[in-house]
């Protein structure tokens, strides 16, 4: 409901704004070079902590995945949206933007929105009454987004009140290792390769998590990247990044950078493999990573998409599908963890990109994380401080 106005309303009015369609150029192949190396270290960690947790070896043996789960497993197989790069191309660019939108495709709404932009561009003045609306249209859909969250504690509590009515905290035991070994290293990636993004832009990531702890608690509890998206980019905003950077980067990153579904491929060829008694050497795993490096781009808006890109790796390289079947059974609960970790990671993009641009805004950032901390202390005084200080300064205006 919110994302394809908010994103189109952003994003052409960020390009447009600025106005300088070599710098847009410039900004995509940074982009698309920092998506690279940081989903080739998630997927080199994800296979590291695969070898050295072994979560397939001493499996329970009598879990074993019902037929209905392996039957889905074996339609996942044979549901991967390309099978070559020229295929993931043509994909990107929209037959129809009404299509793209309804269908959630944000790499198709991206593409046109940043046609309609370099158009607004090449226009000029007389193109200025569609920016005012878009401007309005974006504050509209960025209010629209804040009622939305109101309701967010009730959509959680139904969530996790479902999965676990559903799997019981039973089954839990019997998936302990692979569950104990994604999270691990889940954590790993965040503390190890987004610390050094951090590093590099200049930034605490401890104050971007204290930043997007809403829409991470969000996706976590959710397993949505969509339920978060919105509000993620209206606080990336605040943090000091660019309109046009926050437009671009994130939900381009929704594509080719969702690194915690990255790092959970490669654990689960891993996991998938061994439960089968199949040990992979080094060059064998090493081409399955530079598999998955293609694979794994371009299908974000397939249900359970991590799941259908393993099980139509797994039939590649003739493993069989039984490892797909048993993590279909807690899918949900692996979900929860990479689908943070993606969003953690596409925020972390935007304020790279933006140093890497050199026109991310400390200032900005220190005051919305001062903002913060008033907000969490004194039992919710900072918030009435903030707001009567907001109240004041409209009345001075």
């Amino acid at each position: 409901m919110i994302i394809a106005p908010l994103l189109f309303a952003t994003l052409v009015t960020g390009i447009a704004g600025h106005g300088d369609i070599k710098k847009l150029g410039k900004i995509g192949v940074k982009t698309i070079i920092y998506f690279e190396v940081v989903t080739t270290l998630a997927l080199i960690l994800g296979l590291t902590m695969g070898n050295i947790f072994n979560p397939g070896k001493g499996f329970v043996s009598g879990t074993v995945a019902n037929p209905e789960l392996l039957k889905e497993a074996g339609l996942m197989a044979v549901t991967t949206p390309h099978t070559s790069i020229a295929e993931m191309i043509v994909n990107v660019f929209p037959t129809s933007i009404i299509q793209a939108m309804s269908e959630g495709n944000l790499l198709q709404i991206v593409v046109f929105s940043i046609f309609v932009a370099l158009a607004i561009c090449a226009v000029g003045k007389k193109a200025q009454p569609v920016m005012d609306v878009l401007n309005s249209v974006s504050q509209i859909m960025f209010k629209v987004t804040e009622y939305v969250m109101y309701f967010a504690p009730l959509g959680i509590f139904g969530a996790i009140a479902s999965t676990v009515g559903m799997n019981g905290l039973s089954i839990l035991k019997n998936y302990a290792k692979i569950i104990f070994s994604l999270y691990t290293a889940l954590a790993l990636f965040v503390l190890l390769v987004l610390f050094i993004a951090c590093k590099y832009a200049r930034i605490s990531l401890r104050n971007l998590l204290k930043a997007i702890q809403e829409p991470a608690i969000l996706a976590f509890s959710t397993a949505s990247s969509e339920a978060a998206f919105p509000k993620a980019m209206e606080i990336m905003q605040k943090f000091g990044v660019p309109s046009n950077i926050v437009g671009f980067v994130m939900p381009t990153g929704y594509t080719f950078n969702l690194d915690g579904s990255t790092l959970y491929l490669a654990m689960a060829v891993i996991f998938s493999s061994q439960i089968c008694g199949i040990n992979l050497d080094l060059n064998q795993q090493i081409f399955i990573m530079l598999a998955l490096m293609l694979t794994s781009k371009g299908i974000a808006g397939v249900p359970r998409v991590s799941l259908v890109v393993l099980a139509g790796t797994l039939a590649s390289f003739n493993i069989p599908l039984i490892g797909v079947a048993i993590l279909l059974g807690i899918d949900q609960i692996l979900d929860m963890g990479r689908t943070t970790v993606n969003l953690i990671g596409n925020c972390v993009a935007t304020v790279v990109i933006a140093r890497w641009e050199k026109v991310f805004d400390y200032d900005k950032m220190k005051l919305f994380i001062e903002e913060i901390d008033a907000e969490n202390s004194e039992w919710g005084f900072g918030r009435f401080k903030k707001n009567l200080l907001s109240a004041q300064k409209e009345t001075e205006e």
